[in-house]
């Protein structure tokens, strides 16, 4: 693991520091009730002097709460626009989780696209009917499932496994050496189609599951569906034990 500590502090350093004070005060409201605890907060600002230690302890001003606050508002400002729409929600959208390391799940339906193998495969890379899809991702990280049929899914609807090279059987997907760039303030169109994007785009060049995506070997499945522009055999597709009310957590 590489040691990043020099570089960080190359790049900054301390200025300020506060320090928070809490003292418990207990006032009786009369003879016939209780008395209530109540919190009081003082908040002391350092300087930092030029041997990094705090010097000039004051209480903080309400010019550097002004620029506090400044600085927290922003923060949540990114926050707030990570995974938001930028209109009115798409129908292939189920669920959105907006915190920090939030997720969004949608699908898609059946559809033909474009797949690409490695030679080694002997599978010929082209347009190829999929199943539907469900999409569950972060910013760093992707699981697909497939879907039977063509409606949209409801909470009780089962998820069957994805059947494509490349996915563990939890539904992640090995994205090699894709590189992944999605901010934190990533908007939720772009980030579906990004990480879309990013699946459709790769090479599918081994399978980690031992070729069980499928009720067929999953390789020979691909191979013997190229070039046919047929739509997916959906009696190929083996359901797994989630659904979708499972994997919003």
């Amino acid at each position: 693991m590489k040691n990043i500590t020099q570089q960080f502090n190359s790049g900054f350093e301390p200025y300020k520091a506060l320090l928070i004070y809490r003292h418990e005060k207990e006032e009786q409201i009369n003879q016939f009730q209780r008395n209530e605890a109540e919190t009081q907060i003082y908040v002391e600002s350092y300087d930092i002097g030029r041997n990094g230690k705090p010097i000039n302890a004051h209480p903080l001003s309400v010019k550097e709460l002004t620029a506090l606050h400044a600085i927290l508002q922003t923060s949540q400002e990114l926050q707030d626009t990570y995974l938001k729409s930028k209109g009115l929600l798409s129908n292939k959208v189920l669920y959105v989780n907006q915190q920090a390391n939030g997720y969004a799940i949608w699908y898609t339906p059946p559809q033909e696209v474009n797949l690409f193998f490695i030679d080694g495969l002997h599978i010929p890379s082209g347009k190829f009917h999929i199943p539907a899809m469900l999409w569950k991702a972060n910013a760093d990280s992707l699981h697909v499932y497939a879907l039977k049929g063509k409606a949209k899914p409801h909470e009780n609807t089962k998820l069957c496994y994805a059947p494509y090279l490349n996915i563990y059987g939890s539904g992640q997907v090995c994205m090699g050496t894709v590189q992944i760039n999605i901010g934190k303030t990533t908007c939720l169109e772009d980030f579906m189609a990004t990480w879309e994007r990013y699946f459709f785009n790769s090479n599918f060049s081994h399978s980690i599951s031992g070729n069980n995506s499928t009720k067929t070997n999953t390789t020979d499945l691909w191979r013997s569906l190229a070039g046919l522009g047929k739509p997916f055999p959906q009696e190929e597709l083996l359901t797994t034990r989630l659904t979708l009310k499972q994997i919003i957590r």
